[in-house]
């Protein structure tokens, strides 16, 4: 092959044949009149593709971007409670169960959402599911903005969370369906970004509003949450369907539409479009894939989708008992423990970890599809159980005072470093990734129920398991789930990176390649043949 680029001349980097090709043909001039023809003509067909790469990839990013906006809500509830508790406490004389129960109640609340949303992104689409769980949101943020009790802050808290629970689970699935395979890694880490930056910014909007009367501060704070979803509803005139979803749904066209807007190469557009109505049954298979309702394949799996369900289940569990929620909520009563004083310093240190947390989630965008998964969730896995085991020791051993300030935030700020680094969003991406197209939507929202649930539970329990055996000793316990976690990632989850959505499902086939060995895939040919 070297030889032959040698002795032809070689390619240039745009991919063309240079014009001081020697092996030209004997004649006269209209020869090198037609290789410069060639040369133009090749330059110009490369610029326009260039062009196209380009577009494509402007398109496929603000997709992205629109679908994530959902998961500001989510961040920004998680930051802006954290200091707004301070305030609703001391207007509306909350005990601490009731604390307990309004900041860890929307995460067991969005479970329902969560479920909903698997079975209702089936039925009206990915994309109106996301308007959907605006809309929820909005009035549920509404409601609260108002309550004049914390009766009523509740109801709101529980549209609130419906509403986030529907937005969580279908923007990486949305994403992961629209997004090139090269690229669908650091697309599907989006909704972390945003998580984290809805995080930064419920943190700021704390800062920002702690001026104010004690009655107003925090209405202000929880009102503000309602701007993103004003974006969501212009998003909806921007963004496409699925193009997975419209297959499942025999709009052929249309899903071959959206794929030549997203993918810059047409040859691929057809292999993923075939890869797709293999994987949805489209035709021969559909009556056979309808005989099965997808709730009962889920609850009766073959080995391979057992295997799946473990996996995305477990991560989903993972990423929340290592206890990020109760680490972001309650980060000014860790910070209270170590000594800082006063609801300025201390929301001011929350603000630190904020943006922490929103600053190493670009290392994982950067990293995910070059890296890879696995890599990045044992660096993440291995970084929290150091930093976690600190945090219970910085509390139970410094006295509080300047080192004990200092140990603490830093040790606050690294757990929530390497949270984003790789479990944060990379959880993400498998469960949106590792799931057959029929089964993704609502075995996806299943990893979601086990996301949210964990969420809730430790969120509710934080304040009262930190009574019973010190902060320090909770800590102590998260970091050995952390450890757990460890082994969890080293045993069951196997490496995705590069592969299709539709060659992904060969990774659970059999037990060595779940056990994450690499694995070398087929093309659709091979799939076919395992059909």
């Amino acid at each position: 092959m070297g030889l032959v680029g040698e002795e032809t001349g070689g390619t240039d980097s745009l991919g063309i044949i240079g014009k001081n090709n020697k092996y030209k043909r004997m004649g006269s001039e209209v020869d090198d009149d037609d290789d410069d023809d060639d040369f133009d003509d090749n330059l110009i067909h490369y610029q326009r593709q260039l062009e196209k790469r380009k577009s494509t990839g402007r398109y496929v990013i603000a997709c992205a971007v629109f679908a994530s906006l959902n998961n500001v809500l989510l961040g920004y509830d998680v930051g802006v409670m954290s200091g707004a508790i301070l305030f609703i406490q001391e207007d509306l004389k909350i005990t601490e169960v009731q604390e307990e129960v309004l900041i860890g109640c929307l995460s067991i609340i969005s479970l329902f959402g969560s479920l909903a949303g698997g079975r209702t992104s089936d039925v009206i689409g990915r994309k109106w599911t996301m308007a959907l769980a605006a809309v929820v949101f909005q009035v549920g943020a509404a409601v609260m903005t108002f309550a004049p009790s914390f009766e009523v802050l509740m109801i709101g808290r529980f549209l609130a969370g419906v509403g986030i629970g529907l937005g969580v689970m279908i923007a990486p699935v949305y994403i992961a369906e629209i997004s090139p395979t090269v690229s669908r890694g650091s697309l599907t880490s989006f909704p972390e970004i945003f998580i984290n930056l809805g995080i930064l910014l419920g943190y700021v909007s704390n800062y920002a509003f702690k001026g104010l009367s004690v009655h107003i501060s925090w209405r202000v704070m929880l009102a503000v949450g309602i701007l993103p979803s004003v974006f969501i509803g212009a998003a909806l005139f921007i963004i496409p369907e699925s193009p997975r979803w419209l297959v499942m749904q025999n709009r052929v066209d249309e899903a071959r539409s959206v794929l030549l807007k997203t993918n810059e190469n047409e040859s691929e557009v057809e292999e993923r479009l075939a890869e797709i109505l293999l994987a949805a049954g489209v035709g021969n298979n559909a009556e056979k894939h309808e005989e099965k309702a997808v709730w009962r394949e889920l609850l009766s799996p073959s080995p391979s989708l057992l295997r799946m369900l473990i996996t995305g289940f477990g991560i989903q569990c993972f990423q929340q008992i290592t206890g990020i929620d109760a680490t972001v909520y309650y980060s000014p009563e860790i910070f209270k423990h170590a000594g800082i004083k006063g609801n300025s310093n201390l929301l001011a240190a929350t603000v630190a970890v904020g943006v922490t947390k929103t600053a190493f989630i670009i290392v994982a965008i950067i990293l995910i599809d070059r890296l890879g998964r696995k890599p990045l969730l044992y660096i993440s896995t291995i970084g929290m159980t150091v930093c976690l085991f600190s945090v219970g020791t910085t509390l139970a051993l410094l006295k509080e005072g300047p080192a004990s300030v200092t140990m603490a935030i830093l040790s606050v700020c690294g757990n929530v470093a390497f949270f984003s680094v790789g479990i944060g969003p990379v959880c993400w991406v498998l469960t949106s990734e590792i799931f057959p197209l029929r089964l993704r939507a609502q075995a996806a929202a299943l990893g979601a129920v086990g996301n949210r649930v964990c969420s809730g539970i430790v969120a509710m329990s934080f304040l009262s398991v930190s009574r019973a055996i010190t902060v320090a000793g909770t800590f102590y316990i998260f970091s050995a789930i952390s450890a757990l976690s460890v082994v969890f990632v080293y045993a069951l989850v196997p490496e995705t990176k590069g592969k299709s959505l539709e060659q992904i499902g060969s990774l659970f086939d059999n037990q060595t390649d779940w056990k994450g060995g690499e694995v070398e895939m087929g093309d659709v040919e091979h799939l076919v043949q395992k059909k």
